[in-house]
Formats: structure tokens, C-alpha cells, sequence
């Protein structure tokens, strides 16, 4: 699954430099991720990294976007153009 990032969002700009695929950008009115280039951080750390840093928590799983951990990985091979190393 794509991550989202809900109405809690204070718009602090702490998640959106640690998005290893700039898949986090400012919306009209708080952050937003792009499904597309949003991996979990598969291929980059063991956990997202948004969730990690985020001070409210409003960063959950997106139900509406259903992936398995290998539709991630091809995600990752796909934006980064390298090889899946882990």
C-alpha cells in the first residue's frame, strides 16, 4: 500500500525532505503523497520514513491503494531505475 496522509497533518515540513522518492508534496492545504511514487521506503530503509518523523501520526496505510510487498519492490526498481538489493 501507498501511505496518505490525513486531515491531522499540522504542516510542519518534517516528512517531505525524508521522502527518499519525492513522493511528498504541500497540497492546498496540508501535505500530500503521490500514490505513484510513494514505496514505503521499501528499497531505501526497513520503515517508513515519514511515519518515523512525523510529530502527529498522520501518515497511516492508504486502504484505497492495496500493494504487496513485491508490486513495492517493482515500484522502487521502476522509479530508481536500480536493482532491488534487499
Amino acid at each position: 500500500m501507498s501511505l496518505k496522509i490525513t486531515d491531522e497533518c499540522i504542516n510542519c515540513d518534517v516528512c517531505e525532505p525524508e521522502c527518499p522518492n519525492e513522493a511528498i508534496y504541500q497540497g492546498e492545504e496540508i501535505y500530500e503523497i503521490d500514490p505513484d511514487k510513494c514505496t514505503e521506503c521499501v528499497g531505501h530503509y526497513d520503515e517508513p520514513q515519514c511515519q518515523q518523523v512525523c510529530p502527529v501520526d498522520c501518515s497511516p496505510l492508504d486502504e484505497n491503494r492495496v500493494e504487496s510487498r513485491e508490486q513495492l519492490i517493482e515500484k522502487y526498481k521502476k522509479l530508481t531505475g536500480m536493482p532491488f538489493a534487499g
